[in-house]
């Protein structure tokens, strides 16, 4: 103990120069971590286990080019399905354009056995399915928005030349996935009302009798519109969100690159540090070996004080950035593209291994050479 008291000591010699290096750490690994963060919310499918048996169909070329809503009905006769739903995003105005949230026109009744679980008061689900023009609104959205229930609002539309009139019959939350609950879903049979009946949709999701059904399913819908006009594309839940994503890029590849450069600049920062701070304090190794500190003590001492300074950049870093996320409201700063960065476990053990990686690293050499010097060499050093 007596020991972590005295390099604890040498860490704090030069406190300006231990300070901007520890933020300098911290900063890095708050950027990893943050960047981990980001491309789990990307990559994530809903907890709920019903989210293996659904399966997205959207026309074969992309998702955003409609397929006609008569394709609907077919489907629901291909065995194996338990429950079909359309899915049409609407993109309106809610005000002014900085109030952006996801808008969909879904088919309550079907939709609502698709995601059984969504969590709702039963009397509010059953006006939300009677009432035409109603919708169903997730708790982060309706909080952030201050709506209440019986509330009229209006989504100007941008897509579709309608304004629609909503009035908010349902507010739901969703234990197995935060992020739905900023989304908010009205009557399909309102939509076709109110654009004329155009007859299409963007998607339908369809809900599996069994995981076993989910490819049989997928290869039969595809079959069946082969050599049509508008071809068909079924993927699992899963495939579809890590498509959508894709539209933005290889995330994975740019974050990758990223932690690279991160990786580095944490080598060259503490190296830089370490590196200085042994050379000053060489003729210190000198007085040390003569009153009987040995070599492997010494290193064991200047490998401590590197572990400590990397250990406070990952807490300040990483654990700052798993409590600072968790306290934010991150769907009012980013309008409900995010409504919360989960920083896990893992990435928490990944900061904390590069922290001690880069301590050993970049200290162990310097410190093996300082441990090398005789007491005479060591005394002579002008540093």
């Amino acid at each position: 103990m007596q020991f972590v008291s005295l390099a604890w000591k040498n860490v704090l010699r030069n406190k300006r120069r231990s300070i901007l290096t520890i933020l300098s750490l911290a900063a890095s690994l708050f950027l990893l971590t943050t960047l981990q963060a980001v491309l789990y919310q990307f990559e994530f499918a809903s907890g709920s286990p019903k989210s293996a048996l659904r399966v997205m169909t959207h026309h074969a070329v992309s998702f955003t080019q409609p397929i006609p809503v008569a394709y609907r009905d077919k489907i629901q006769q291909v065995p194996g399905i338990e429950a079909i739903t359309s899915q049409q995003w609407f993109g309106g105005v809610y005000i002014e354009e900085k109030n952006f949230f996801a808008q969909f026109a879904i088919d309550p009744e079907p939709f609502l056995k698709v995601y059984p679980e969504y969590v709702m008061p039963e009397d509010q689900k059953q006006s939300f399915i009677r009432q035409r023009n109603s919708a169903m609104v997730g708790k982060a959205l309706a909080d952030r928005f201050h709506w209440k229930l019986g509330d009229h609002i209006t989504l100007k539309g941008t897509i579709y030349a309608v304004d629609l009139d909503l009035l908010i019959a349902c507010i739901f939350t969703s234990p197995t996935n935060l992020q739905d609950e900023n989304n908010l879903w009205f009557h399909w049979d309102y939509l076709e009302e109110s654009t004329g009946r155009p007859g299409t949709t963007n998607n339908f999701v369809i809900l599996a009798a069994s995981p076993a059904d989910v490819p049989k399913v997928i290869n039969a819908v595809d079959a069946m519109f082969r050599n049509s006009s508008a071809q068909t594309k079924s993927e699992t839940e899963k495939e579809f969100t890590l498509s959508f994503s894709g539209m933005m890029g290889n995330i994975k590849f740019l974050v990758g690159a990223i932690s690279v450069v991160v990786v580095f600049t944490i080598l060259l920062v503490t190296a830089a540090t370490m590196g200085m701070s042994i050379r000053e304090r060489t003729s210190e190794f000198g007085i040390l070996k003569s009153i009987g500190f040995t070599s492997p003590l010494i290193i064991s001492l200047l490998v401590g004080e590197s572990m400590m300074i990397a250990l406070s950049g990952w807490l300040l870093g990483c654990v700052g950035a798993r409590v600072l996320y968790s306290q934010v409201d991150l769907a009012n700063m980013t309008a409900g593209f995010f409504s919360k960065l989960d920083v896990r476990p893992d990435s928490l053990l990944t900061g904390l291994g590069l922290s001690v990686m880069v301590a050993i690293v970049t200290s162990a050499l310097p410190a093996w050479r300082a441990s090398r010097l005789n007491i005479a060499e060591a005394l002579r050093h002008v540093g």
